[in-house]
């Protein structure tokens, strides 16, 4: 038999493809809509979505995850766009995914584990009230000069119904089968009431035509020179950093959804390729939708197939079937959105809030804040940052000394804990050279030495025993750090046999 359409352990074609055309009807809206934030024409959108979706399915680390054409993305291309031209943006997408690719073949996918706990559920709630905002220009309409009005009377309440009534398939009907994705058989139960009984309700007709032909072959016509390249460099670097920030954060996502691992590299290389080659197609770029992928998920989409499905769904869309997904009313679409937010939110961090520390309650607050704010890469950058200086703050608080004069009445300081950027401070008052003794020894055994500060730290005091014309023992120090010891020459003691063998990060080394 040629074809298998059997669930098996390693995957259900039948439910991959079936939630591939579900998450294809949603790409559309989205891609037409960021296309228009972009300032672009809203084939660029849709060929962006359908390549780099083709692409990242087939080559990248994370079977299940939808890519494709990014708000967070379409906020940077604007300037680029409105400055300089869409050309521009295209050979902008080509460097970016150069850049990408770059960064999976050196493996720097790996550092997305540095991502607190807190930064992550920030990330997905911030995320999904982005979600939540964005749907609600679907309840505006023009006025006769042109400005968005929210709806009333009767255009609202069909509206609400509408939107309602695809909640609630979505929600109940699993109940009773699972044959169907709920979300598509949603769209299609509130796209054949809109049809038949004739309500009055906007489609994605009325966003724009989505009409067109296969994508082509498109060189940026740009001048190839050094003027050209210091206009997209910025551009390049800030969307691969945001793309394949959303990437990696919703890979962890999906993983925890599904259980399993992706590849962090091989989707770093993955996004680069898709977005390399839709540059050269005219297409704006993109990156992993966290929206369409916890719709895939949903749908029962586990597989490649499923994201290789939604993509060649988009391109029949594009090439023979826009007339008929033009019909497709915005109601259904924002209520698949809209239970997108729901099971996308983390509810429990509402409950957990005040029972974890309050500076992991502040980073949660502030990275979803911030990215409902600014944008998803700010938020995630100031997240980490600010769990580092808290961590770097506690840590700081546990170091201590222990002193004693010994038997041959040299005073002797027992360092605990660990000495970094954040400790030497306190490390440095623990010493009172005026009223120590002659004979000074400081213990290294209890505690490690972590960064280029600790030693200048160490330096800067045995520089200052040696002003006061005082004998000081270093002892138990990582050969490492005797070796870029500069101001305790030989009045460093070192005892070979159980000095620990640990290396350390500084200039000198490096």
């Amino acid at each position: 038999m040629l074809f298998n359409f059997e669930c098996t352990e390693r995957g259900c074609p039948k439910n991959d493809i079936l939630s591939g055309l579900t998450v294809a009807l949603a790409l559309v809206p989205e891609a037409v809509a960021f296309a228009f934030v972009a300032g672009v024409a809203p084939l660029v959108g849709l060929y962006a979505a359908f390549m780099v979706g083709l692409i990242t399915a087939v080559i990248g680390g994370r079977p299940g995850m939808i890519s494709g054409a990014t708000g967070a993305l379409a906020v940077v291309m604007v300037s680029l766009v409105a400055r300089h031209g869409v050309e521009y943006l295209f050979a902008a997408v080509v460097l970016m995914g150069v850049i990408q690719i770059s960064v999976g073949l050196l493996r720097l996918g790996k550092f997305i584990r540095i991502v607190p706990h807190p930064v992550m559920l920030g990330f997905v709630n911030g995320l999904a009230i982005v979600i939540f905002l964005a749907q609600l220009n679907n309840f505006k309409i023009e006025d006769q000069a042109g400005n968005l009005q929210w709806m009333q009377g009767p255009a609202l309440w069909i509206m609400l119904g509408l939107v309602a009534l695809t909640m609630l398939i979505i929600k109940y009907l699993p109940k009773l089968t699972t044959a169907v994705p709920s979300s598509l058989a949603a769209i299609v139960t509130v796209s054949l009431l809109v049809i038949f009984v004739g309500l009055d309700s906007r489609t994605v007709g009325d966003l724009a035509s989505i009409a067109g032909s296969l994508p082509e072959f498109h060189l940026p016509m740009v001048p190839f020179n050094l003027e050209t390249l210091r206009i997209i460099l910025p551009y390049s670097v800030i969307l691969a950093a945001i793309g394949l920030i959303e990437s990696l954060l919703t890979m962890s996502l999906i993983d925890e959804l599904t259980e399993t691992r992706g590849q962090g590299n091989r989707e770093c290389i993955g996004q680069g390729v898709a977005n390399s080659v839709t540059g050269l197609f005219g297409g704006m770029g993109g990156c992993a939708m966290i929206g369409q992928s916890i719709i895939n998920i949903n749908s029962g989409g586990r597989g490649r197939l499923s994201g290789i499905s939604a993509a060649l769904f988009l391109l029949l869309f594009i090439l023979f079937a826009s007339g008929l997904i033009e019909k497709i009313p915005l109601a259904a679409l924002t209520g698949v959105m809209f239970m997108v937010v729901i099971s996308t939110f983390e509810w429990s961090s509402l409950r957990i809030i005040r029972k974890i520390p309050a500076s992991d309650a502040f980073v949660l607050v502030l990275v979803s804040a911030v990215t409902v704010i600014s944008d998803l890469a700010i938020a995630v950058v100031v997240g980490v940052i600010v769990s580092a200086l808290v961590f770097a703050w506690e840590h700081a608080k546990h170091i201590r000394v222990d002193s004693h004069i010994d038997e041959n009445g040299s005073k002797v300081y027992e360092l605990h804990g660990q000495l970094f950027f954040a400790s030497v401070k306190n490390f440095q008052d623990f010493f009172n050279i005026r009223e120590d003794p002659d004979d000074v020894i400081i213990d290294f055994q209890h505690s490690r030495v972590m960064d280029h500060s600790a030693i200048d730290a160490i330096d800067s005091l045995a520089e200052r025993y040696l002003n006061a014309g005082k004998t000081l023992h270093l002892r138990h120090l990582s050969p490492e750090c005797v070796k870029v010891l500069h101001k305790a020459g030989d009045l460093v003691e070192v005892n070979v046999m159980e000095d620990p063998r640990y290396h350390i990060a500084v200039d000198e080394l490096a």
